[in-house]
């Protein structure tokens, strides 16, 4: 069933390329600010580059939830 659910939703590539070119703006961003100034710049560049690190968490619990939830309804 999860299969078939897939397959009939289409994506393009502005959908499947949307969020990774996000993060790889925000992460050229942080960098950026980091090698280029003090003061402001800095508390950009520690938001710019911990975002991903962030996102990576949320899609690994996200997906931790995810297995659990498949694991306890086949019980």
């Amino acid at each position: 069933m999860n299969a078939t659910r897939r397959s009939s939703r289409q994506r393009t590539l502005g959908t499947i390329f949307a969020v990774p070119l996000a993060i790889g703006l925000l992460c050229t961003i942080g960098l950026i600010a980091a090698l280029t100034g003090d003061g402001a710049r800095d508390a950009v560049s520690w938001a710019a580059l911990g975002a991903p690190v962030a996102v990576v968490g949320w899609a690994m619990r996200r997906s931790r939830a995810t297995v659990q939830t498949r694991r306890g309804k086949s019980r």
